[in-house]
């Protein structure tokens, strides 16, 4: 299968790393980085591929960028998306404003795999959190869902608003005065937990275009 425009761009922005050791995850690092890793065994030795991700872009340029490593020394940097080569296929990394939205291994013959978060980052912790608690984990994640939804709706509603003023619109069609009226403290009060709830998704990979692209 031929790759794609954004598949051959995202080849090209991949540089080649300077081979220092993957540093350490500390515990502050829970929503301002990502580790996810994948174990490949070629030729019967397992190699591990580690990608390190800082949302909060590099201190040089404010760039968000993937590292590659390989048994724990830096081969490759890529802004994202980034798409680095690796054994038996390619390994495809997609962000968010509030993390990352895909870190995927894709073999040559198109199957995917989710790479593995680091037990110590806010992924691996939430993911061992929905095995212990699954019941506790789903209804949070409803929660995520309906409050990025209301934002959808009281966006939509100030759209259809702020359109309906233009003049040549509002002389034919007359001024929309949206339904829902909210005051200040509680449109903070939503923003904030649109926020959150996109946090929370991005810290499980779930990704939905019409929800997850309003804060991005």
């Amino acid at each position: 299968m031929g790759e794609t425009l954004r598949q051959r761009m995202a080849a090209r922005r991949v540089k080649d790393g300077d081979g220092r050791p993957l540093p350490k995850y500390r515990w502050w690092q829970q929503l301002s980085r990502s580790l996810f890793s994948l174990r490949i065994d070629e030729g019967g030795r397992e190699v591990v591929y580690s990608v390190d991700v800082r949302h909060n872009g590099d201190a040089s340029d404010g760039e968000v960028r993937a590292r590659l490593y390989v048994d724990g020394h830096q081969q490759a940097v890529s802004k994202t998306p980034a798409r680095f080569p690796v054994a038996g296929g390619v390994i495809e990394v997609a962000t968010t404003s509030f993390g990352l939205r895909r870190i995927h291994y894709v073999t040559t013959g198109g199957r995917e795999h989710q790479l593995a978060p680091d037990p110590r980052s806010g992924a691996g912790r939430r993911m061992r959190f929905h095995r212990e608690h699954p019941a506790v984990s789903r209804a949070i994640g409803v929660v995520s869902v309906l409050f990025l939804l209301v934002g959808v709706v009281l966006l939509g509603l100030q759209l259809a608003e702020t359109i309906s003023e233009i003049p040549p619109i509002a002389e034919r069609l007359g001024v929309f005065v949206s339904p829902v009226q909210l005051p200040l403290w509680l449109n903070i009060a939503l923003g904030a937990g649109a926020a959150v709830a996109s946090t929370e998704r991005a810290l499980r990979l779930r990704y939905h275009w019409m929800l997850d692209a309003l804060g991005n």
